[in-house]
């Protein structure tokens, strides 16, 4: 019965593999999006993104300074 306890470990072991993994990304995501548009209050990482972000969402508004 060798190839049975094989089949047994190799069922254990994918079931290992494919646990889902434990805990959340949502705290990484937080750290990552510091910069919120102020006008739709989305959060963005970067002020380059801020700035793609108001030329295709808000054209007619006024893009924000590159100190903020």
């Amino acid at each position: 019965m060798t190839r049975g306890k094989q089949k047994i470990e190799a069922q254990r072991r994918n079931a290992e593999r494919n646990q889902k993994p434990k805990g959340s990304q949502l705290e990484a995501r937080a750290v990552g999006l510091k910069i919120n548009c102020p006008i739709c209050k989305v959060q963005l990482a970067n002020h380059n993104q801020l700035t793609d972000h108001y030329a295709s969402k808000h054209p007619k508004e006024k893009r924000p300074s590159d100190s903020g």
